[in-house]
């Protein structure tokens, strides 16, 4: 068996070189994010093995979506044989947020002799190349640049919007913000269970920014912050937008920041991540609206001949 403790953000430092040129195109395989989506139902906890580190979830009611991430390891991927090693001794059967593409390198075939494989639903993640998102080039674009030109002129241009980076000092600002937004979108409610739980993690980074190795702005119109997004380091080309809320209501401010975000938080990067759109319709349309280059599909390896909870 394998010990496993509670992760949190004092554990960030400690754990990070593992994570440092990791190949997985998930959002889920972000260290930050891993720590910070952390709630009253669901906990990570994290365990080195060998040259990996194991990243395990546990929850408090729906004890059956107990699941492993696959091991984050500097020099190799894990092989399907490794993963049956690796769930039998955490006490583990599934791995969750498993890139198709893992499923693709190792061969079907090889994957099925011990795993059922099965798609992971609403968790297919949303691929971008940066300078898309920086440039908004092109007839595809014409929407959203007319949009942002309508903002400009409406609020930046009589000189009503300010844009500053993220740090300690203004996260509960931030807070503040995310609170009236979640009352924008009843993100409270019971059948936004997702949403809740972003609301959460995103509470989670805010309060402890200067713990992770992030980079965020803000955006505020006559001094009050209307938007803030947040990104976080993934693979070697690509970083999540881990975070992005902006007020709906203000016609040309989602358009506008988001591509603030794109000009801003991702030097240095190929592709942007946006993360999934957790099933919600108006997530998937706007997502969509943006032209991913790629969507980076997320399944689920069931350990065969073992029960969810481990039997």
């Amino acid at each position: 068996m394998m010990t496993f403790t509670q992760l949190t953000h004092q554990d960030y430092n400690l754990y990070r070189h593992y994570f440092k040129n990791q190949p997985y195109e998930l959002c889920a395989y972000s260290l930050s994010s891993i720590i910070a989506w952390n709630n009253q139902e669901y906990t990570p906890f994290g365990a080195e093995f060998e040259d990996a580190f194991i990243v395990a979830a546990e929850f408090e009611t729906l004890k059956k979506n107990r699941h492993l991430l696959l091991p984050i390891a500097t020099q190799r991927m894990y092989s399907p044989e490794d993963l049956v090693k690796v769930a039998n001794l955490a006490g583990h059967s599934e791995y969750w947020f498993v890139p198709q593409d893992y499923v693709d390198h190792f061969g079907k075939d090889r994957v099925e002799q011990f795993f059922t494989v099965k798609h992971h639903g609403a968790y297919d993640d949303y691929v971008y190349r940066v300078d898309d998102l920086a440039g908004l080039n092109g007839n595809r674009y014409s929407k959203k640049r007319n949009l942002i030109n309508q903002f400009v002129r409406e609020y930046v241009d009589p000189g009503k919007v300010t844009i500053d980076p993220v740090n300690p000092a203004n996260a509960e600002d931030c807070l503040v913000f995310l609170e009236e937004w979640c009352r924008e979108r009843d993100c409270d409610a019971d059948d936004q269970v997702d949403l809740s739980c972003e609301k959460q993690a995103a509470i989670n980074t805010l309060n402890h920014f200067d713990a992770f190795d992030l980079k965020g702005i803000l955006l505020r119109i006559d001094g009050k912050v209307s938007a803030f997004g947040i990104s976080a380091p993934l693979t070697r080309e690509m970083a999540t937008l881990q975070y992005e809320k902006a007020f709906g209501s203000i016609k040309g401010l989602y358009q506008y920041f988001d591509n603030a975000c794109a000009r801003m938080l991702f030097n240095g990067y190929t592709y942007l991540n946006k993360e999934s759109d957790m099933g919600i319709p108006g997530l998937t349309k706007a997502k969509k609206s943006y032209y991913p280059c790629k969507l980076v599909r997320s399944v689920k390896l069931i350990l065969k001949g073992r029960s969810s909870d481990g039997t």
